[in-house]
């Protein structure tokens, strides 16, 4: 008799089904089972409302969530930047495979870069934090740009472009990778510019911490110096006390000699939306080897970003 097929929990999106489409794909070579997508739709998905407004925290992953628990699904799949920071008790983030592109960018009317933009181009975004450190990056070239609230998926946003309804728009590039559009990018901007979301273009495969061999099985597709770098990003976050909506960047970047990693650097920023004030700092140290060491890196520079003043420019604390 065969083993009945596993169930993967995703959201709707076309994102969402191309990154679980891999995943399923990555799981069937692994274990030689079929893998059926479950389509769940998530709150995140049915409000109009800005993500900022409806707390960002949590509101495209909770239906994926409650599904795994009633056991309706085996395993599911996140972007990991949506996935709160909080651990949930009776589940387990069995793996996170190795990042795709973390960086962001800029999709532009007439091929235009962000530095050819003209002056008070409109650029959307439905993101605090690029809002905040892309008018702090216009601001220190002397030049302004109007951010403009959007939300929607990928070919909504690139829409406002191609109708010319905004000169530009910010995206992820690792979702553009994943469903073959990285042919619009008209600017890639460097992490120096812009920091992107902690755990930005990682995924995360979650199940249920009852399901020992399913937790086994999927940890083979864990990539270790990526869960270090955007767990180090999350414990940032989480030290900071904000939520994915909250105007937080973070990256851990692995430092090498040669093929040799020795460091890894993690650099956090915060600020105000209009980029008026941002605190923005790094700390270098050994490549994390355990759970307990990456959390340290990132509280200590949350604590450092908090002695400058970090929790003043966010807004409301997450309670």
């Amino acid at each position: 008799m065969t083993e009945k097929a596993l169930r993967l929990g995703t959201r709707r999106s076309k994102l969402a089904m191309a990154q679980s489409g891999h995943v399923a794909d990555a799981v069937r070579q692994l274990t030689g089972r079929q893998v059926e997508l479950v389509e769940i739709t998530t709150y995140g998905d049915t409000s109009r409302e800005h993500l900022a407004q409806i707390g960002g925290t949590g509101v495209f992953v909770v239906a994926l969530r409650e599904a795994l628990l009633r056991g309706d699904v085996d395993f599911a799949v996140h972007s990991l930047k949506d996935l709160p920071t909080a651990e949930h008790p009776d589940l387990v983030l069995a793996a996170i495979p190795a990042r795709e592109d973390a960086r962001d960018v800029l999709v532009a009317r007439d091929g235009l870069t962000f530095e050819q933009l003209p002056d008070g181009a409109r650029v959307g975004t439905g993101s605090p934090r690029r809002m905040a450190q892309l008018n702090a990056y216009a601001r220190s070239h002397g030049r302004t740009i109007e951010t403009v609230p959007i939300r929607g998926n990928i070919d909504t946003r690139v829409g406002y472009v191609t109708k010319g309804e905004l000169d530009a728009v910010v995206l992820a590039a690792a979702g553009l990778n994943r469903i073959g559009r990285s042919d619009v990018v008209t600017d890639f901007l460097s992490v120096d510019t812009v920091l992107p979301a902690p755990g930005q273009g990682a995924l995360a495969i979650e199940c249920t911490a009852a399901d020992a061999g399913l937790v086994a099985t999927l940890a083979e597709l864990d990539d270790p110096l990526t869960r270090a770098a955007v767990t180090a990003e999350r414990s940032l976050l989480a030290a900071l006390e904000a939520g994915c909506s909250a105007p937080v960047g973070a990256l851990a970047d692995l430092l090498a000699d040669g093929q040799v990693v020795h460091e890894m650097r993690l650099r956090g920023v915060v600020g105000t939306t209009d980029g008026s004030s941002l605190v923005q700092l790094s700390t270098t140290g050994p490549v994390p080897t355990s759970h307990d060491e990456a959390m340290a890196l990132g509280r200590e520079l949350a604590d450092e970003m908090l002695a400058k003043g970090a929790a003043g420019l966010m807004g409301e604390r997450a309670l």
